[in-house]
């Protein structure tokens, strides 16, 4: 072999003392898409209206209306997590839930709160933090129904 061709070999060859290279990060810790960005928006603002809505439904219809509040957010919650496919999408809305139950906590002038009673109050505000904690750290999703690979691949 010629010194240029061994040169050349030499040099197409992989490196060994190459440092390792760290994996790209997933999840949280990821650079954000741009053009999701929108998408995150609008979830924190629906998320704001679904805790407007739940607020006075479960003081007006308590305990059913608590339910169906509860069911609402879990819907919310669950269907921004498929929808983006991050951990993200299930915090986005819940930012914004949290963000409405708590700017109508504080009340009003007149001294009347939004919630009722006390029970139902305690119980949308950590029934709705636990689901959106629940939602957000699940960890695997499930495949969608229209994928055309079998079970198991």
């Amino acid at each position: 072999m010629s010194g240029s061709k061994r040169q050349r070999a030499a040099s197409e060859a992989p490196r060994t003392n190459a440092p390792p290279r760290s994996p790209a990060p997933t999840g949280l810790a990821a650079p954000p898409n741009p053009a999701r960005i929108p998408l995150y928006v609008g979830l924190a603002v629906l998320g704001a209206v679904v805790g407007l809505a739940g607020t006075l439904v479960q003081a007006a219809l308590f305990p059913g209306g608590l339910l169906l509040a509860l069911a609402a957010s879990a819907g919310l919650f669950y269907g921004g997590r498929v929808l983006t496919r991050t951990q993200l999408g299930a915090l986005a809305p819940a930012v914004g839930w949290f963000i409405a139950v708590v700017v109508l906590l504080g009340g009003r002038p007149e001294g009347d709160y939004v919630f009722g009673q006390e029970i139902g109050l305690a119980l949308f505000m950590l029934g709705g933090m636990a689901v959106a904690v629940i939602c957000a750290t699940m960890s695997r999703l499930p495949d969608p129904a229209n994928s055309t690979d079998g079970p198991g691949s």
